[in-house]
């Protein structure tokens, strides 16, 4: 396991609280290892239909689109964040325990779209901590964040043998302790002192008013979009090529292995390129890794593709969480976290998703992929020509050397 070098040396209390930072997002991402992966899976042997099933993993983004940003705002407007972060994981918890318990459709969906609201918010709220904690030492977010990726490495196997021996529905029950525990590591979060500065008038719209805020949700937007495809329908392009399945799971543990480096050396991309430019070049290795999947005849030739998924993905949430934080209004830093995350995992993903199956249905797995390569390098390239042209904004807070 790789062990974070925390930024503090010396000071017991101030490495503690790295340490329980660290220990949220492993305990958090492996909650979601843990039941997310097999939630369609459940819904089949439930025996849905393809329309049912649809309605639920097509809905369930457009909630956290709106959970997201809905609980952040709150929490900022009222200074109350570990209130109404331990109040949403609650009961998201309680809906993640309950759904292995139903059977019906409609309360199945009513349980599903309360754990996409409740549970939205969650790493956004962490990711606000964390940068509070780390004060002047910001550009490491990502050895912090490098938890969630040894969690999920860890949790998904060991769960998958669980569910082998005991069935499904202890994935649900599994994921619920551990989002308890990740609830339990969060008391000690900074979210900002009460005497910070002010809430920003405005509220959101003071965000969505800034036309370099709107650049930068639009390019999250795309990231979803390709998240949605890579997670979607990477299997049936590897299908569609005559991959072996034990090729397609070998697919996924490469997709990660580039995680670890990137979000470790972390402090130093953001030093080099900073956060927007770290970003775009992000989503440049995105859009590319999408057309080489398009343009690619091998199934083989997928393993090498998809290393650039552990480069492109680390480094844009690390750059995007380094941009919202900078650039948030006063008193607005989790407002800000919970609209980046709503545009990649809410609209991004929910349109991703509903645009896949027609596209996969006309133009195959290389096409589809082609059109959501192009799609991700045209906002990107419309991103890059729209900001040369607006004003320079000053960050509220730089990434110093250290």
């Amino acid at each position: 396991m790789i062990v974070p070098r925390f930024p503090i040396s010396g000071v017991a209390g101030g490495a503690i609280k790295y340490v329980r930072t660290f220990l949220f997002y492993v305990l958090l991402y492996a909650a979601y290892a843990s039941a997310m992966p097999y939630i369609v899976v459940y819904y089949q042997g439930l025996g849905f239909s393809g329309s049912q099933i649809g309605v639920l993993t097509g809905l369930s983004p457009l909630i956290t689109f709106i959970g997201a940003p809905l609980w952040t705002r709150l929490a900022d407007s009222t200074r109350r964040h570990r209130l109404i972060m331990n109040l949403t994981m609650a009961a998201g918890i309680l809906a993640v325990s309950l759904l292995p318990l139903l059977r019906a459709f409609a309360p199945i969906l009513i349980t599903a779209l309360s754990m996409s609201l409740f549970l939205a918010p969650a790493s956004s709220f962490g990711d606000n901590a964390t940068m509070h904690t780390l004060g002047e030492k910001k550009a490491l977010y990502g050895r912090i964040r490098l938890g969630g990726s040894i969690g999920f490495a860890v949790a998904a196997p060991v769960v998958g043998f669980v569910i082998q021996n005991q069935g499904l529905r202890i994935a649900f029950w599994i994921a619920a302790g551990l989002y308890l525990l990740a609830m339990l590591a969060s008391q000690s979060f900074d979210h900002g002192a009460r005497s910070d500065q002010p809430v920003a008038r405005g509220g959101v719209s003071a965000l969505l008013s800034n036309p370099r805020w709107l650049v930068f949700l639009g390019i999250a937007f795309a990231g979803g979009l390709a998240l949605s495809g890579a997670n979607n329908y990477l299997f049936p392009l590897m299908t569609e090529l005559g991959a072996k399945a034990s090729l397609m799971g070998l697919a996924l543990s490469i997709g990660t292995i580039l995680e670890y480096p990137v979000l470790f050396f972390g402090d130093h991309l953001v030093r080099w390129f900073k956060p927007y430019g770290l970003y775009v070049i992000a989503m440049a290795l995105t859009a590319l890794r999408l057309i080489l999947f398009g343009l690619n005849t091998s199934p083989d030739l997928i393993l090498l593709i998809q290393l650039l998924n552990g480069v492109s993905f680390a480094a844009m949430w690390m750059a995007g969480v380094a941009y919202a934080h900078e650039h948030a209004p006063a008193g607005m830093t989790a407002t800000a976290q919970g609209l980046f995350a709503a545009m990649v995992f809410g609209i991004g993903n929910a349109t991703g998703g509903f645009l896949g199956g027609p596209l996969l249905e006309t133009l195959g797995g290389r096409g589809l992929f082609l059109v959501y390569g192009i799609l991700v390098s045209a906002v990107v390239a419309a991103g890059v020509v729209i900001g040369r042209f607006l004003p320079a904004e000053k960050p509220a807070s730089m990434f110093p050397a250290p």
